[in-house]
């Protein structure tokens, strides 16, 4: 592992490796990503893939515009299929106020340049037939949104930077920080050794220094820990997630289809599994990648009453992960105030996978180049202490 790193980023999900491939374009190639587990062991390798620019803000529509581009020339780029499926998202809403919600939502898509259309419920229906509509009272439909296969964008990225000089290092904690006031000095770091001859088969874990002055925090549900070591309290929650998968079915599904009256959501995958996930008030408290027999039957109950002919299809495997959740489901971005070159990329809850080729760009030039962006000044931390929070309304899950 290097001794001297220009940034240290920790966290090797989509969003860190995102950035560190994006400053090592930008000449930047002295970089370390520093990761606890293995490329995909967090939430990068555990969602469902969606990339959508429905949004009900202006800001998040205009980065999904660009983070949809940036999608689709990802495979030619990286040279890696990332299984791209442009079905669009299908919306549903259930009363009279999500309906209004999702009109203005739909208006400033429109005025964003986005195709997006409102439905009646009949209208939906010739999208997916197989659809209950019972008790929908609107839809709203963008044809250009999709899904993608989760792991090679995050093998894209890691392979495409290591051509570029990052190091990134797995199975890598973050043990402290070295710093003298609000400058940081260095990261201390413990890996795990390659594997011996004894009984346990590996080597003993050894700590390592890297010399550093600046560090990217994007390490997702865990980056409230890596921020309190440096003495910076971020008001992220860990909040468990959970997908299933059923088996192979013929293709029929095109769209992901959402419905915002429960955070309910599905879609088909190129091997025709029914891959989809529900929001769950209640779940353990901190960092908790457990399954559960609750989900199973919110989850059954949800996809049923939209999508009665999948009431007998087999459930295959089932898993989860953990949404990275701020009090008002806006990410957190950019640097602190109280310690120097301190970096934030966190806070997105379940949607970092699809924004990461864009914001991980951004923060790039944001860090290299100096570049000031209004929409990191809106995600700073203290918005929270100056209570100008955010809002945004079409949250899945």
């Amino acid at each position: 592992m290097r001794d001297h790193a220009d940034i240290v980023v920790v966290g090797a999900g989509i969003m860190g490796l995102s950035i560190a491939y994006h400053l090592a374009k930008l000449g930047v190639t002295r970089v370390t990503v520093i990761d606890k587990s293995y490329l995909c062991g967090g939430a990068s390798g555990r969602n469902g893939g969606g990339v959508r620019a429905q949004w009900s803000s202006e800001a998040n529509v205009r980065l999904m515009q660009e983070s949809i581009r940036m999608c689709r020339d990802f495979a030619d780029q990286m040279k890696i299929n990332v299984w791209l499926r442009q079905g669009g998202y299908l919306f549903l809403v259930r009363n009279e106020e999500k309906r209004r919600a999702l009109e203005a939502s739909a208006a400033l898509q429109n005025s964003c340049g986005l195709g997006t259309r409102m439905l009646t419920p009949r209208e939906a229906q010739k999208i997916v037939p197989e659809l209950d509509t019972d008790g929908v009272v609107a839809a709203s439909f963008n044809a250009d949104d999709g899904v993608v296969f989760p792991w090679p964008f995050v093998w894209g990225y890691a392979q495409a930077a290591r051509k570029l000089g990052v190091e990134i290092a797995t199975f890598t904690d973050v043990k402290g920080f070295v710093s003298e006031g609000s400058r940081i000095d260095g990261v201390v770091v413990s890996s795990r050794g390659e594997r011996d001859g004894s009984a346990s088969g590996r080597a003993p874990r050894t700590e390592h220094t890297i010399r550093t002055h600046a560090v990217v925090n994007a390490a997702g549900a865990w980056s409230p820990e890596i921020a309190r070591m440096l003495g910076v309290e971020l008001p992220n929650k860990p909040h468990r997630h959970e997908i299933c998968s059923t088996e192979p079915l013929k293709p029929w599904l095109k769209p992901l289809v959402a419905d915002l009256s429960d955070g309910l959501y599905f879609s088909q995958s190129t091997r025709g599994e029914i891959v989809g996930g529900i929001g769950q008030d209640w779940v353990p408290d901190g960092i908790n990648q457990g399954s559960s027999h609750a989900f199973l039957g919110k989850y059954a109950q949800s996809l049923t009453r939209a999508c009665p002919v999948l009431g007998d299809v087999k459930v295959l495997r089932q898993w989860a992960g953990c949404y990275d959740l701020t009090p008002d489901a806006n990410p957190i971005v950019g640097e602190v105030d109280d310690v120097e070159s301190f970096y934030q990329a966190s806070g997105f809850m379940g949607h970092g996978f699809m924004m990461a080729p864009v914001v991980g760009k951004l923060i790039a030039q944001y860090i290299v180049q100096k570049t000031p962006l209004p929409m990191f000044e809106r995600w700073n931390l203290r918005r929270f202490k100056e209570g100008k929070l955010l809002s945004e309304a079409m949250i899945i899950g």
